[in-house]
C-alpha cells in the first residue's frame, strides 16, 4: 500500500470537553438495564411459551430462536449503518432505549390480560391437549417481540463504538458521519462490473482515482478485480474539474475500494461464527431438562430452570477478567504479542470448547435420561458444567470475534464491525430452529418417537446434542482452512484514519522515506497497535 506525501501531516485531534470517563457510567448502566431486562425475558421465555401459550418443543424453540435471531439480524442491518451514515451513534441508542421500553410495556401486557393468552390448563405435562393460543393472541406476543428486537438493534452494537468514542486519547483522530458507506459499496461493485473486461494493469501504474489529501493512493493486491472500479480511463470524462468522479457508479475511489474488500475479506471467517452461535443458544433446551431434575437446594428452595443461564454469565465474567488481568501478561511475553493469543487463535479455542460443551451436555442427558426413566431424578448440578463450558466459549469466541472485526476494518465502520457479530449470532439463531425443525421432522418418521419431546424422558435429548457435536467439529475444520486463506491479521494492518481514511501495511515502504525511518515509524505503530488493542479489550470486558 503506498501512502502519498501530503497525507502526512498531523490530524486533528479530538478535544471536546464532553465525553471522557465521566459518561461511562450512563453509557454502562444503560446497556446493563437492557441486558438484565433481555437476559430476564431470554432465560423463562421457553417455559412462558409452553405452559402459557401452550406450544410444543419445537414450535416454541422456533419461535424463541426467531425472536432472538431477528434480535440479531436488527442489531446488524437496521441500526449499524444508520449510526454509522446519518444520525450518529447517540441518537440511534436513545431511539433504541425508548422502543425497547415501549416493547417490554407491550409484553408486560400480554402476561397481566388473561384475555391476551389461551384459557389456564391444568395439564402442565402436556401442553398438547391444551387450547392453543389463536392468531391474535400470537400477533401480540409476536408483536412486542418485534418492538423490541427494532429498539434493542439501537443500543448494543452502538454501545461499544460510543464508548470508545468517548476517551480522550491522544491517538484519537475525529472521523466524519460516513453518509455514503452503503451506497459506496453499491458504487464499487457497480464500477467494477462495468469495467469487468478491462484488463488489469502494470504495478506501475497511477492512473488511480483518490481524493485529494487522501493516504489511500494505491489499491491493494488482494481481491484485484475490485481494482477496476477505481481505474481511471479518460480523465476528462471521467473526472469533473474539481477532480470528482463524473459518474460513482462507474468510477470510485481507492478508498471505496479498500473498505469493501475489508468487509470482503472477514467474511469467510465470519460465516464460522454462524453455527456456534446456534450451539450457543440451546440454553432453551437445557432449561426444559432442568425441569425434569431435582433442583432444591434446601427443602423449601430450589433453584428456578431459567436462572441456570447464570452460571454460563459468571463463567463469562469470571474468565474475562482472569484473562485479562492475569493470563495475557503471562502469555504475551512468551508469543510477544500484546494481547497474548492472536484473535483467530481465541476464535477457534472458542469453537473447540463448545464441541466439549455439546458432548458434555450428551453425556450427562444419557444419565438423567436412564435416571428419569427409572423414576429417579438427577441432580441439577450435573447441569452446570455445560453451562460453564458454555459461557467460556463464548468468552473465546465472541470477544475473539468482536476485536478481529475491530482491528480488520476501518475506524468509520465501527458499528459496522460490531454488527458483524450480531448478525452472525442472529443467523445462528435462526440456524439453530431450522435444526431443530429438521430434526424432529427426520427423526419423528414412520411413527417414531421424535428426539425432542416435551416430555426429555420420552425423547432423545443426548443424540441431538452429539448431532451438534458433530456439526461443530466440521465447523472447526472449516474455520482452520478459513484462517489458513485469511493470513496473518494482527501487527499486520492498521487502519490510519484522517476523515475516515487511511490505511497502512506494516512491510510496505513508505514513500519518501529511508528504510531505518520506516523500520522506527513501523515499530512505533506496533507499539500503538498494542495499546489500542488493550483499551478495545477493557472496554469489551464491560460489554460482556
Amino acid at each position: 500500500m503506498e501512502i502519498s506525501l501530503d497525507a502526512m501531516k498531523p490530524t486533528q485531534q479530538v478535544t471536546n470537553k464532553k465525553g471522557g470517563l465521566r459518561t461511562m457510567p450512563f453509557i454502562i448502566a444503560n446497556e446493563v438495564f437492557e441486558k438484565v431486562a433481555g437476559i430476564g425475558l431470554h432465560a423463562n421465555m421457553m417455559v412462558y411459551l409452553r405452559m402459557e401459550y401452550h406450544l410444543d418443543v419445537a414450535t416454541g424453540v422456533g419461535q424463541y430462536f426467531a425472536h432472538v435471531g431477528s434480535r440479531r439480524q436488527l442489531y446488524a442491518h437496521h441500526r449499524s449503518f444508520p449510526s454509522d451514515s446519518h444520525l450518529g451513534r447517540f441518537r440511534v441508542i436513545a431511539l433504541g432505549t425508548v422502543t425497547t421500553l415501549f416493547g417490554m410495556i407491550v409484553s408486560w401486557i400480554t402476561a397481566i390480560i388473561p384475555q391476551a393468552r389461551p384459557p389456564h390448563c391444568g395439564h402442565r405435562k402436556d401442553v398438547e391437549n391444551c387450547v392453543h393460543a389463536d392468531s391474535a393472541q400470537l400477533l401480540l406476543l409476536i408483536s412486542s417481540f418485534v418492538v423490541m428486537d427494532i429498539g434493542a438493534g439501537g443500543i448494543r452494537p452502538c454501545s461499544m463504538a460510543f464508548g470508545a468514542d468517548q476517551l480522550n486519547d491522544s491517538k484519537n483522530l475525529r472521523v466524519s458521519v460516513n453518509k455514503n458507506l452503503f451506497a459506496g459499496f453499491g458504487h464499487v461493485i457497480s464500477a467494477a462490473w462495468k469495467n469487468r473486461h478491462l484488463s488489469l494493469p502494470p504495478e506501475d501504474f497511477d492512473g488511480w482515482h483518490y481524493l485529494k489529501g487522501s493516504k489511500l493512493v494505491k489499491p491493494t493486491n488482494k481481491l484485484r478485480f475490485l481494482n477496476k472500479a477505481c481505474m481511471i480511463r479518460n480523465p476528462e470524462k471521467d473526472l469533473t474539474p474539481e477532480g470528482l468522479a463524473s459518474n460513482p457508479w462507474n468510477l470510485c475511489t481507492v478508498k471505496q475500494v479498500e473498505e469493501l474488500k475489508a468487509l470482503l475479506k472477514v467474511l469467510p471467517i465470519w460465516s464460522t461464527s454462524i453455527f456456534i452461535a446456534a450451539t450457543l443458544s440451546q440454553h432453551s433446551l437445557s432449561l426444559i431438562q432442568a425441569n425434569t431434575t431435582n433442583r432444591h437446594l434446601t427443602s423449601r428452595f430450589q433453584i428456578p430452570a431459567g436462572s441456570f443461564v447464570v452460571f454460563a454469565i459468571l463463567t463469562l465474567i469470571l474468565w474475562v477478567a482472569l484473562y485479562d488481568r492475569a493470563i495475557v501478561p503471562i502469555l504475551s511475553r512468551h508469543t510477544k504479542r500484546p494481547r497474548g493469543l492472536t484473535y483467530k487463535q481465541r476464535m477457534g479455542i472458542g469453537l473447540a470448547i463448545a464441541c466439549i460443551a455439546t458432548s458434555v451436555a450428551a453425556i450427562v442427558e444419557t444419565k438423567r435420561r436412564n435416571r428419569g426413566n427409572r423414576g429417579k431424578a438427577m441432580s441439577a448440578v450435573w447441569l452446570v458444567p455445560q453451562y460453564c463450558l458454555t459461557g467460556l466459549a463464548e468468552a473465546f469466541s465472541a470477544i475473539g470475534q468482536i476485536e478481529f472485526y475491530y482491528s480488520q476494518l476501518p475506524k468509520n465502520m465501527a458499528s459496522v464491525a460490531m454488527a458483524l457479530f450480531t448478525l452472525g449470532m442472529g443467523l445462528g439463531n435462526l440456524v439453530g430452529a431450522v435444526i431443530v425443525r429438521l430434526v424432529n421432522r427426520v427423526s419423528g418418521q414412520n411413527g417414531r418417537v421424535k428426539w425432542l419431546t416435551n416430555n426429555p424422558n420420552n425423547g432423545h435429548y443426548d443424540y441431538y446434542y452429539w448431532l451438534l457435536s458433530f456439526l461443530g467439529v466440521v465447523n472447526f475444520l472449516y474455520f482452520v482452512l478459513c484462517s489458513w486463506f485469511y493470513g496473518s491479521c494482527e501487527e499486520k494492518k492498521i487502519w490510519n484514519n484522517d476523515e475516515g481514511e487511511g490505511l497502512v501495511e506494516l512491510g510496505d515502504h513508505h514513500l519518501g522515506k529511508s528504510k531505518e525511518a520506516s523500520k522506527e515509524e513501523e515499530g512505533k505503530e506496533e507499539e500503538d497497535l498494542g495499546k489500542s488493542k488493550e483499551y478495545e479489550s477493557s472496554s469489551i470486558v464491560f460489554a460482556a
